[in-house]
């Protein structure tokens, strides 16, 4: 387990200066922290914490209302397969079912290989495209049996690290803002605190 490393902390300085309240940059450091380390760590979170002046309970509390952030490591791909309602109507649970075949573990799971982790999943918001899945948070539509197949094969052998990073790369291109952007931000918020 690991707090921000050093070129992280330069990065997490940056972005808590991005907000004219600290606490408000909560959700961008623990992607930078599950970016760092493919899961938040529970040393992260105090690190967070200790950043942002609010306890590792603030942090976690916050962290575990979604689904995207992991406490426990995960594959490099982390597939998941929605099983809603519009996506078991046209086949969601089988596809499911075909990916738990073919990875050779559960929902749940993680390969022995730590290539793939595979999760059950509520709606993914693509309801009109289904049966659908993300990997890393990457969309997949109308997904086959075939198309699944493909892709882990794809997956496996590299062709597709262009388009779907590792687990825990939100983005590829990190945002920069220019220098005087806080202290704007914290004027006006001075200005409607002052009201």
């Amino acid at each position: 387990m690991s707090r921000l490393n050093d070129a992280n902390l330069a990065i997490a300085r940056e972005i808590v200066g991005r907000y004219p309240r600290p606490k408000s940059a909560l959700i961008p450091l623990l992607h930078l922290a599950q970016e760092q380390d493919g899961y938040v760590t529970t040393d992260a979170m105090t690190h967070i914490g200790e950043l942002l002046g609010i306890t590792s309970a603030d942090v976690y509390g916050t962290a575990s209302f979604y689904e995207m952030f992991k406490f426990h490591p995960v594959g490099r791909y982390c597939i998941n397969v929605c099983s809603n309602i519009s996506c078991q109507l046209v086949g969601g649970w089988e596809l499911l079912e075909h990916a738990e075949h073919r990875l050779g573990i559960k929902a749940g799971s993680t390969t022995e290989d730590g290539m793939f982790t595979l999760e059950d999943v509520e709606c993914i918001a693509a309801c009109t495209e289904a049966p659908a899945l993300q990997v890393n948070y990457r969309y997949r539509y109308t997904v086959t049996n075939d198309d699944f197949d493909q892709l882990v094969d794809d997956l496996s052998a590299g062709r597709l690290t262009d388009e779907i990073p590792p687990h825990g790369t939100l983005a590829r291109v990190r945002q920069r803002t220019p220098q005087n952007w806080a202290d704007t931000g914290r004027a006006a918020q001075a200005e409607v605190d002052a009201r």
